[in-house]
């Protein structure tokens, strides 16, 4: 089945309701490896409800409805996250019920060997008195879906990481059993737990989801440059560059300029980078 280009520009979706509770919270963070020092009081907030909890601030990339794309064509096993961007108006509370409009902002044809490009805009208000939380905005690579004669890519900006050496410097190792852990949080793509999907997708093994490898890198940052005050955080932007395997050292190479941290992830081990052109913007 191809991509339906013309109804995937024209949907959109309104008041999706969308709630979460301290335990989805506490799961989150446990998925993305806080609480995985048991000496580290800092990171206790974030696991254990009764110091908190603390939400972590890309927990919001969770609350995008995953049903957007039924029966949008494309084969949801060979999706794979390119971008993430997150603007966040206030910090994020432990628990809440909210409302999300949804809609679709691009699709590009990349070639039937590069696969389709899918932008989607997530907007999160809160039940009740319809204040806006935050903005999502996720860029998908559709791996099997290019070649429909849809629009060709476009230039697109990229943050520039600072050319000097990293001011701080970030190791986080993952479990080989993380991604089983962080899929509870809601991304239930069995190419992140059942190695033949992930062989039938042209890897390996199970990839870590990208969304966990986001919120390791907002782990670091939180860790490094904020002393975990989570509240510091008003916007986290990624570009996926490479998969994390579960059992990876994520090393986050990460640069201060006033209230703009701009970061790297690498797996030193296969030398490569999995995240680049991050940026973080801190509160003022």
């Amino acid at each position: 089945m191809a991509i339906k280009y013309d109804a995937l520009m024209s949907a959109s979706l309104s008041d999706i309701p969308i709630s979460y509770d301290e335990k989805d919270v506490v799961l989150y963070a446990l998925g993305t490896g806080f609480g995985s020092d048991p000496g580290n009081p800092r990171e206790l907030p974030y696991v254990f409800e009764q110091r908190g909890p603390h939400t972590v601030p890309t927990f919001a990339s969770m609350l995008v409805p995953e049903s957007f794309l039924a029966g949008s064509g494309c084969n949801v096993r060979k999706i794979l996250h390119r971008t993430q961007s997150l603007a966040l108006y206030r910090p994020l509370p432990p628990a809440g019920n909210f409302l999300a409009n949804q809609r679709v902002t691009g699709v590009i044809d990349r070639g039937a060997e590069q696969g389709a490009e899918i932008e989607i805009e997530t907007e999160l208000r809160r039940t009740g008195d319809d204040t806006v939380i935050c903005t999502l905005v996720s860029r998908l690579i559709a791996r099997a879906d290019g070649g429909f004669g849809g629009p060709p890519p476009l230039a697109r900006e990229r943050h520039v990481l600072p050319d000097r050496e990293p001011d701080l410097v970030c190791d986080l190792p993952t479990r080989p059993d993380q991604a089983l852990l962080f899929r509870l949080s809601g991304d239930l793509n069995p190419l992140h737990a059942d190695p033949l999907v992930a062989r039938e997708a042209g890897f390996d093994a199970p990839l870590l989801h990208g969304r966990c490898t986001y919120g390791i890198a907002c782990r670091a940052v939180l860790k490094t440059v904020c002393d975990y005050d989570f509240t510091l955080i008003t916007g986290f932007d990624v570009r996926f560059s490479a998969p994390v395997f579960p059992g990876d050292i994520v090393t986050t190479e990460m640069w201060q300029d006033r209230n703009i941290v701009s970061f790297r992830c690498k797996v030193s081990a296969r030398n490569v980078v999995v995240i680049n052109n991050g940026k973080c913007t801190l509160a003022a």
